[in-house]
C-alpha cells in the first residue's frame, strides 16, 4: 500500500507540473459540471480546452454524455479550473482514481470547489427541474479516496465533515437565486450510491427514510477530497425525476437528459451569478 500511494502521488504531482505550464493564473474555483450540465463551458472567456487524454495520468471518461475535457478560463469574472464530465465508481474505477483530477487541480491553489449533478428526487415535494443546493450528503459508495496511507501535505488524517458545505456559500447560492427570480432553488441532503443500477421502489422508500432528498451516483467522492486539501464546498443537484415508491414509473436516461437540458439555462444563470458575488 506504501509503494502504491508514493505511485499515486508522483502521478498528481506530474499531472499538476503538466498543468502549470499550460496556465498562467492560479484558479480561484474548481466547478465540476455533472450530467447534462456541461454547456455552461461555451459562456467561458479565454478559454483553454485540455481534452482529458492528453494530461498525464488523467481517468478517461467511458459515459457518452459527459464531454471529458478540463478548461481554465474566466466565468463571472473569476478565474477557473472546469471539469466538463466527471468520473464514476460504476465505471470501474476505485474513488481514489476517479477524483484523481480534483486532487491535481486543489494542489494548484483554489480556495472553491463547486460540484453540480443529476440527480433523482427522494423528496415528495420536489419537481423535476428542482435546483437543490446540497446541505448535507450520505456515503453509500463502498470506497473512500482517503482510505490507505495519508499524505500529510495534501491534509489531515481525519478530516471534519461537520460542515462539509460552506454555510456562506450555500445562504450565497440561495440570495441569488433569490434575486434572479427562481423559486425552484430548495435545500437538501444528497445521497450517493454506487450505480449503475436504478434504484428499486424500496431502495427509494429506504433512501428517503434515511433522510436523502435527492440520489445520483456521483460528488461525494470528489467533496470528500476537496474537504481533505481544505477547500470551501458549494453542491448544487438538479432534480431530473421524482419517483413515488408507492407508484413507482420507469426511470429512463433519456428523460433524465431532456431535464438536465431544460434546466440548463437556469443553472447556468446560478451558477455566474455566484461566482460574480464570490
Amino acid at each position: 500500500m506504501q509503494n502504491e500511494m508514493k505511485i499515486y502521488k508522483e502521478q498528481v504531482e506530474t499531472a499538476t507540473a503538466w498543468l502549470r505550464e499550460k496556465i498562467d493564473f492560479t484558479p480561484k474555483v474548481i466547478l465540476v459540471l455533472g450530467t447534462g450540465l456541461g454547456a455552461i463551458a461555451d459562456l467561458i472567456e479565454d478559454s483553454l480546452v485540455l481534452p482529458y487524454e492528453e494530461i498525464p495520468h488523467f481517468p478517461r471518461s467511458t459515459v457518452t454524455s459527459h464531454a471529458g475535457n478540463l478548461i481554465f478560463g474566466l466565468l463571472g469574472s473569476k478565474e477557473i479550473a472546469v471539469l466538463q464530465g466527471r468520473f464514476h465508481f460504476y465505471e470501474g474505477y476505485s474513488t481514489r482514481e476517479l477524483t484523481f483530477p480534483v486532487r491535481v487541480l486543489s494542489l494548484l491553489g483554489p480556495e472553491y470547489l463547486f460540484v453540480s449533478n443529476a440527480a433523482g428526487g427522494l423528496n415528495p415535494a420536489f419537481a423535476a427541474g428542482t435546483l437543490m443546493v446540497v446541505e448535507d450528503h450520505l456515503n453509500f459508495i463502498p470506497d473512500n479516496p482517503l482510505r490507505g496511507p495519508n499524505i500529510d501535505e495534501w491534509g489531515v488524517r481525519f478530516p471534519d465533515f461537520s460542515q462539509t458545505y460552506e454555510p456562506c456559500l450555500r445562504q450565497l447560492a440561495h440570495s441569488c437565486a433569490a434575486r434572479l427570480g427562481m423559486i425552484d432553488v430548495v435545500g437538501g441532503t444528497y445521497v450517493a450510491i454506487p450505480g449503475p443500477s436504478l434504484e428499486t421502489p424500496a431502495e427509494t422508500r429506504f433512501l428517503r427514510n434515511c433522510g436523502a432528498d435527492a440520489v445520483g451516483m456521483s460528488t461525494v467522492p470528489e467533496v470528500i477530497v476537496a474537504v481533505h486539501a481544505g477547500l470551501k464546498v458549494l453542491g448544487i443537484s438538479m432534480v431530473s425525476n421524482v419517483n413515488d415508491p408507492d407508484n413507482f414509473k420507469p426511470i429512463i436516461l433519456e428523460e433524465i437528459l431532456e431535464q438536465a437540458k431544460i434546466a440548463e439555462s437556469r443553472f447556468q444563470k446560478l451558477v455566474v451569478e455566484i461566482l460574480k458575488e464570490l
